[in-house]
């Protein structure tokens, strides 16, 4: 077996995450009390953070520009626009192979080491004075940052059983939507700063937030443990009854060899049709989640609001996305119900690019950013989370992860052109148009994902009744017949 920087857990505790079934139910009872919450506690919040500093940093650069920047640095629209697609270019190049090398290089390291760089490269567009400057700190911003939300999923998943993941992966990727809220009130604050050194108030944007996000990374190196099995804050015995639970949930293998890295498995996960099924669906979302966190302040402002006013009004929104993706979260973990909550989420966003695109009324228009926010931002969850509970094993779900963050992230380098210089403010016709017919797709699509995972399930029924798990061959990970997917 080839030795791995990620920290794999010895064959004795193997041995007794194998033979856990011999404790007795009630200290069954009490572990399910106290590991859950321990690890709420000492992980959630730091991959919470991770992505609100991330989104933070990647976006507030809407807010840099109602600021002022655009105007100091004599950007156009286009040139704004290409600002933005540059820094998706590294960011989908290095979410495959970030996703592939996190396990063997151990996430305790990787996603700390991103953190703090683009910490660095966030806190330098501050201080750049040309344009080309910006280019060279976006490029680098998205390369830096690339693998961290395909990263924080995976990562997740070597925690928690599937039932229990989409609340986490909802709770850290509400702070998406808690981001946008934040950079406007912030940018309200900073805005008025004046320094010594006569710097501009959209700088103080970059300048404070990246700081912030340079010395969280450097803390994260000392609390982020690699996995459950060497977590620091759990006893031997926590640490066998999470590894039993992730085996016995099919989200990691019933055997080491299977979550070893292999082509095939990544060939595998090229050929699953629930994955390319959603694929368009990532890319739609992906289109508007990204449209809206780069030019709500924008449209905001093409309302009639100004300056601060224009700032603070664009954090209402996001703040209700936040509330709504929290308790839709829950429901969705406790009924198993990732595919309604997608469809539901979809059908808010055509409702709301409708309500935009008919309405003359600036009330109406920021009305409907309630309905496309919430719909976007809580409908990413769900659709992230169905992706990675219904691909096994470890190398079939990092490479499904990071297809359906490569799709999303693509449908971000659009939304740069189709709300910048494609489709102009303050109406942004051609834009909205395009995605009342993605909120179409959506729901077409996820329906059409929901049908079939819920007949393959059936197929799997008829398979169980057949034969026993020991009939089947070694490695089949999602195809397994003892393998339920998530609907």
């Amino acid at each position: 077996m080839k030795e791995t920087l990620y920290d794999c857990p010895s064959p004795d505790t193997m041995k007794d995450v194998d033979h856990f079934e011999e404790i007795s139910d009630a200290e069954k009872v009490l572990l399910e009390r106290t590991v859950w919450r321990k690890l709420d506690r000492w992980v959630l919040p730091v991959c919470t953070i991770f992505y609100l500093l991330s989104f933070l940093d990647r976006s507030n650069i809407a807010n840099a520009r109602v600021a002022g920047m655009q105007t100091s640095l004599k950007m156009t629209n286009y040139q704004y626009s290409i600002a933005l697609t540059l820094t998706y270019v590294p960011y989908i190049a290095a979410e495959f192979p970030s996703n592939l090398l996190l396990k063997y290089v151990g996430p305790r390291w990787m996603l700390p080491t991103m953190v703090t760089i683009w910490g660095l490269v966030a806190t330098m567009q501050g201080v750049v004075k040309t344009y080309s400057g910006l280019l060279a700190c976006r490029f680098f911003l998205g390369l830096m940052e690339g693998g961290l939300f395909p990263g924080l999923v995976l990562y997740m998943s070597f925690f928690y059983p599937r039932e229990r993941l989409q609340i986490r992966v909802a709770t850290f990727f509400a702070s998406a939507s808690l981001s946008g809220a934040f950079s406007g009130l912030l940018a309200a604050g900073i805005m008025n700063i004046k320094a010594s050194s006569g710097r501009p108030g959209w700088a103080w944007i970059f300048i404070i937030e990246g700081m912030f996000t340079f010395l969280f990374g450097l803390i994260a190196f000392l609390i982020l443990p690699n996995s459950p099995s060497t977590a620091r804050f759990l006893s031997t015995k926590e640490r066998n009854y999470v590894m039993a639970k992730l085996k016995a949930d099919g989200a990691v293998a019933g055997d080491d060899k299977s979550d070893h890295f292999s082509w095939i498995e990544v060939i595998r996960c090229f050929q699953s049709i629930h994955v390319w099924l959603l694929a368009p669906v990532l890319f739609f979302l992906g289109t508007t989640l990204y449209g809206l966190a780069y030019f709500e302040p924008t449209i905001v402002a093409g309302l009639g609001y100004t300056g601060n006013k224009a700032q603070l009004m664009s954090a209402p929104p996001f703040a209700v996305a936040f509330v709504v993706s929290m308790i839709t979260a829950v429901i969705s973990d406790r009924y198993k119900c990732r595919g309604f909550m997608l469809i539901f989420f979809s059908v808010c966003n055509l409702i709301g690019f409708i309500m935009f695109y008919a309405s003359k009324s600036n009330h109406v228009r920021y009305g409907s950013l309630f309905l496309t926010i919430s719909g976007s931002y809580c409908g990413a969850p769900p659709v992230i989370t169905w992706v990675a509970n219904n691909s096994a094993p470890h190398v079939r779900r990092a490479t499904s992860i990071a297809i359906a963050f490569i799709m999303t992230n693509s449908g971000g380098i659009l939304a740069t052109w189709l709300l910048g210089s494609l489709s102009p403010a303050p109406n942004y016709t051609k834009a909205t148009i395009t995605f009342i017919i993605m909120s179409v797709g959506m729901v077409v699509l996820s329906s059409t994902t929901l049908a079939y995972l819920w007949y393959q399930n059936r197929l799997k029924t008829d398979r169980r009744q057949c034969g026993t798990p020991e009939d089947e061959p070694k490695g089949l990970g999602d195809k397994s017949a003892w393998f339920i997917y998530n609907l």
